[in-house]
C-alpha cells in the first residue's frame, strides 16, 4: 500500500510512526509533504520516508492520501490536489471537514472521514470513521488497516456520528487529563509528595479503566464495589454529586458536540 500524507505535524507523524511500528507499511511506501522544510527533513531522517514540498508530486505516488493539515490550511491544499483518479482514496482527519465539503473542494468522491483522538500518538487511540458510497471494499480495508494501527477503530454508517465522536472521544482525553491533574493536586493538598500522588493517580485511572474492560460490569456496579456504607468513598462521592460533576461532564460533551457541528457547517 502506497500512502501519502499531506501534513506532517503531530497527528501526521503519529500515524506514520504507528503504521511503521505495526508493519502496516514500509518506509519506502510512505511519502509526506509539509510546508516546513525542517519538518520534512526530520521525518525523512527519523522514519526513512520520502518527503517533498510539492503537494501535487506527493499525491501522484499514492493509493491512499491522508489529509492531516490544519483546518485553516485545507482550502489551499484541496486546490493543489485536483485531478485525483477514481482509484485513489482520500482519508481525512481534518476537524470539521465534512464529506460534502471535501467532495466539492477536490472534485473527487472516493473519501473517508475519520476522527482519531490524541492517544493515537502512543498507539492507544480510538478512531471513528465513515466512507462515501464510492469507496469500494478493498479501499475500506486499506482505511481500516491504517486506522487500526493507531489503536482501535469503529466504522459508522452515518457521518453524524463523527461530530458525536469528536465531542466524546476526540475531546474526552482533555477531560480525563483535567481529572487526573485535579486528583494529583488533591493528593498534594492532603500531604502526599507530588511524585507519589502522580503514581497513585495514574495507576488508579489505568487500573479502573482496565477493570471496566476486563470485568464486563456496568461502571455503576463497579463503583458500588468500591463504595462501603458510611465509608470514605461514600463521603467523597457525595461531594462530587453535590458539586455537579456528572452534570458538568454531560454539559461539556454537549457543548463540544454543538461546536463540532458548527465547525462543520462553515
Amino acid at each position: 500500500m502506497k500512502i501519502s500524507f499531506i501534513g506532517g505535524g503531530v497527528m501526521g507523524e503519529a500515524m506514520i510512526k504507528s503504521l511503521l511500528a505495526k508493519g502496516a507499511v514500509k518506509p519506502a511506501d510512505v511519502t509526506v509533504s509539509d510546508v516546513s522544510e525542517a519538518r520534512r527533513d526530520m521525518l525523512k531522517e527519523r522514519y526513512g520516508v520520502r518527503a517533498a514540498a510539492d503537494t501535487r508530486e506527493v499525491v501522484k505516488r499514492a493509493e491512499v492520501v491522508v489529509l492531516a493539515v490544519k483546518p485553516q490550511e485545507l482550502s489551499k491544499v484541496l486546490g493543489e490536489m485536483k485531478g485525483l483518479s477514481s482509484q485513489q482514496l482520500v482519508l481525512s482527519i481534518v476537524a470539521g471537514a465534512t464529506l460534502e465539503g471535501l467532495r466539492e473542494g477536490l472534485g473527487h468522491s472516493c473519501l473517508v472521514r475519520a476522527m482519531p483522538n490524541m492517544p493515537v500518538q502512543i498507539g492507544e487511540g480510538i478512531t471513528v470513521w465513515t466512507a462515501t458510497n464510492e469507496v469500494n471494499q478493498r479501499q475500506k480495508e486499506m482505511a481500516q488497516s491504517i486506522l487500526a494501527a493507531l489503536g482501535k477503530e469503529i466504522y459508522v454508517g452515518g457521518e453524524k456520528y463523527i461530530d458525536m465522536a469528536t465531542a466524546l472521544s476526540g475531546s474526552g482525553p482533555a477531560y480525563v487529563f483535567l481529572i487526573i491533574e485535579a486528583l494529583v493536586d488533591a493528593g498534594v493538598h492532603i500531604g502526599l509528595p507530588r511524585d507519589m500522588a502522580e503514581k497513585l493517580v495514574v495507576q488508579t485511572v489505568l487500573g479502573s479503566t482496565r477493570a471496566v474492560e476486563a470485568m464486563g460490569k456496568h461502571p455503576a456496579e463497579l463503583k458500588n464495589m468500591v463504595t462501603s456504607p458510611g465509608g470514605t468513598t461514600t463521603e467523597g462521592l457525595l461531594q462530587l454529586e453535590t458539586g455537579g460533576l456528572r452534570s458538568l461532564l454531560l454539559q461539556a460533551v454537549i457543548a463540544a458536540y454543538n461546536k463540532a457541528k458548527a465547525l462543520g457547517a462553515k
